[in-house]
């Protein structure tokens, strides 16, 4: 069984996440999506909420064959843990593919676990970031953030 494993803060959990789940739901049996803690980046929102609105719209989208988790160490130990035999990224330009692909040699030397990347395609442009800086300014984010997302951006 081929198993990818997803990580990310999603904080908050953006359409270009939403796209990368459903391109990996496609090329593996399963995806364990893991929300891991991030000691270098401030938490914005509740990581249960952020799972539970995640579920949600995985569900909307018909996506059946994943796992939510939270966690807080090692992206690749939580993978090996869950049997996971990939581990997927989100790629939205060539910094990012830089980035990725230094991590993903880290990953491998210690875990094994290779790295699969999928593009962000028209989603390149949204990070969570960005969402949140246009949020600050008072800008409209329904486009880049699913229903159920929105609706816990907008009671915090």
């Amino acid at each position: 069984m081929k198993i990818g494993f997803y990580a990310g803060s999603f904080d908050p959990f953006t359409n270009g996440h939403l796209h990368v789940i459903k391109k990996a739901s496609e090329l593996f049996d399963k995806i364990v999506i893991g929300i891991g803690i991030n000691d270098k980046k401030e938490n914005r929102f509740d990581r249960d909420l952020m799972k539970t609105a995640i579920e949600k719209v995985l569900n909307r989208e018909n996506i059946t064959n994943y796992n939510i988790l939270i966690y807080d160490k090692l992206s690749t130990d939580v993978a090996k843990e869950n049997n996971c035999t990939f581990l997927v990224r989100g790629i939205r330009n060539g910094m990012d593919y830089e980035y990725e692909e230094n991590l993903a040699l880290i990953n491998e030397d210690i875990s094994g676990l290779d790295t699969v990347y999928v593009r962000a395609g028209k989603f390149g442009n949204i990070s969570s970031s960005s969402v949140m800086e246009l949020l600050k300014y008072g800008k409209d984010i329904s486009k880049y953030v699913p229903k159920e997302v929105l609706e816990i951006i907008l009671n915090k």
